[in-house]
């Protein structure tokens, strides 16, 4: 089964279609799947609904997609880095639903595993719990959370063999292990394809069994926050 594409135009081709469900990995700007992103926007797509930690910056990463209006609700954690995604939620044009940031992993993780659902006493007594079921387990409220299985998952990693084996890179691991798992379609950009074989398989970070399509390219890497200081003088 080929698993290696020359572009992420052609890892995309044939299976994207408006109002989609895309999981996609990254924590701000890091580890995110930035060319994949990127032909997303170039396809035309509308209407996605998308899950991720956050909605990258204004210009950049997922932000792209939101100037173009293709997207029409965000599952995130976190949304302080982006004005237009505030100005689309403010005036009524995106939906959001908040998840708790180890809510949203587990459910990302749970989906790829096979859970439909989870309890955790992570929101109760919040809004986070409104509308959801609660159970009492030893005297405790706990809610039901339900798995996450997305249409496609776009993930970034740094090795993969062509098996689609992954290796990530220090904190650049993130949201995108149980990102990967939840796509019924796993698309992955890595920085470098190695010879099948040669990754130690106690390195390994995620199994190709997960992985349907690969591919390889340069990447921005932009720094999300930059502070710097003056240089000091004698």
């Amino acid at each position: 089964m080929k698993k290696v594409y020359d572009s992420a135009a052609d890892a995309l081709d044939g299976i994207v279609h408006d109002g989609m469900f895309i999981a996609a990995g990254g924590f701000g700007l890091c580890g995110i799947p930035e060319l994949l992103i990127d032909a997303l926007v170039e396809t035309g797509v509308k209407d996605l609904t998308i899950a991720s930690n956050n909605c990258g910056v204004d210009g950049f990463g997922l932000g792209k997609l939101l100037e173009t209006r293709q997207i029409k609700k965000m599952i995130s954690s976190y949304v302080g880095e982006n004005a237009e995604f505030m100005r689309q939620y403010l005036s009524g044009e995106l939906e959001l639903e908040f998840n708790p940031q180890g809510t949203l992993a587990e459910r990302m993780r749970a989906g790829g595993s096979g859970i439909p659902g989870f309890y955790t006493k992570t929101g109760v007594g919040t809004v986070i719990a409104e509308g959801k079921e609660v159970k009492s387990f030893d005297g405790q409220d706990y809610i039901l959370e339900r798995g996450i299985v997305a249409d496609i998952s776009i993930v970034k990693a740094w090795k993969a063999d062509d098996t689609g084996n992954l290796v990530f890179r220090k904190t650049a691991r993130n949201f995108n292990p149980p990102a990967a798992m939840c796509g019924k379609i796993c698309i992955v950009e890595v920085e470098e394809i190695v010879e099948r074989g040669s990754l130690d398989p106690d390195h390994i970070h995620l199994p190709g069994i997960y992985v349907h399509r690969i591919i390889q390219g340069s990447h921005e890497k932009r720094i999300e926050q930059r502070t710097t200081r003056k240089k000091e003088t004698a």
